[in-house]
């Protein structure tokens, strides 16, 4: 057995997964979450902010000290959208490496969608292949389709925050609802010439946006990860709940019990892009699950695994 720590920084949020690895099997020790907006406003500067890139150091350090303190003999630091596209990401690399002591990865599109597939079908059953995996992230969007393993992946750029940022950022009115689905709309079309989607049986949704949506249309008390993970949410409903939040206010949305409050002003776009996906590959349901990019960085640094 091996404890690993893996560190997903994406456009939104720093994730932290402390695990014991034995084989395929995974054994949580301790999971993380904060809400950093690394990526903010990188859509239309191409920098990462100073002030984003404090608020995600500041989250790492912590995060660091409770490596240490659960001795983790293994640390992987994967990095996503929002730095792939920032001019100035030696600024991220310094810090990173300063805190952790390893050199964070800033990984490409491809990469980031093999670890997404790894992490959402290792120890996943009772779904029919093969299977569409669709991780909605910040500022880019994962499509993986495969059955024991990746035959097809795509990263696209429509992510929850870069699509808030680009047109929802001032409210959501119908023009500028329509000019979000419009930029989801070309991206699939993107999709669909990489990416044979119509082959799969099953689409599986990772990532905030999509088990948020899930909390709200399974109208929990609370956020459940147990409850969310594996749930299997229809196409109507995840429509109903994406029209719902896109026509709420802000103070509507911070009122839902399973939202995240550094959730609150992206997660209109983050179900739509959802919603949209469903509906242009005709999928009946979406299977939701709490397992993604961070646990298949985990699973790399197993004995043997895939760095």
């Amino acid at each position: 057995m091996t404890r690993v720590a893996a560190i997903d920084c994406g456009t939104n949020s720093v994730r932290l997964l402390i695990a014991d690895i034995s084989g395929n099997e995974l054994s949580e020790v301790e999971r993380r979450m904060e809400i950093v907006r690394l990526g903010q406003d990188v859509d239309r500067t191409g920098l990462l902010a100073p002030e984003a890139l404090e608020r995600t150091f500041t989250a790492m350090r912590g995060y660091a000290k409770l490596i240490r303190e659960h001795g983790a003999s293994r640390v992987r630091v994967v990095a996503t959208s929002a730095t792939r596209d920032a001019a100035n990401r030696a600024d991220f690399v310094h810090g990173v490496r300063e805190i952790f002591g390893v050199e964070p990865e800033v990984i490409t599109g491809s990469e980031e969608a093999h670890l997404s597939f790894l992490g959402a079908t290792t120890g996943l059953t009772g779904v029919e292949t093969p299977v569409v995996v669709v991780d909605i992230g910040g500022g880019s969007t994962e499509f993986v389709l495969g059955s024991t393993d990746v035959e097809s992946a795509i990263s696209v750029d429509i992510g929850c925050v870069r699509l808030t940022e680009r047109h929802l950022s001032s409210g959501a009115t119908s023009d500028t609802v329509a000019a979000a689905a419009a930029d989801i709309e070309a991206a699939l079309d993107r999709v669909s010439a990489e990416v044979p989607v119509a082959r799969a049986r099953t689409i599986i949704g990772l990532a905030g946006s999509v088990t948020t949506v899930a909390g709200i249309a399974l109208d929990l008390p609370a956020y459940d990860p147990e409850r969310i993970h594996g749930a299997r949410i229809p196409s109507a409903q995840v429509h109903q709940v994406s029209q719902r939040l896109i026509a709420m206010t802000h103070d509507e949305r911070a009122a839902i019990p399973v939202m995240h409050p550094g959730r609150v002003d992206v997660i209109g776009a983050g179900a739509l892009i959802l919603d949209r996906i469903l509906s242009r590959y005709g999928f009946a349901e979406v299977v939701v699950s709490e397992h993604d990019i961070l646990d298949g960085i985990a699973h790399s640094l197993s004995p043997g695994g895939e760095l």
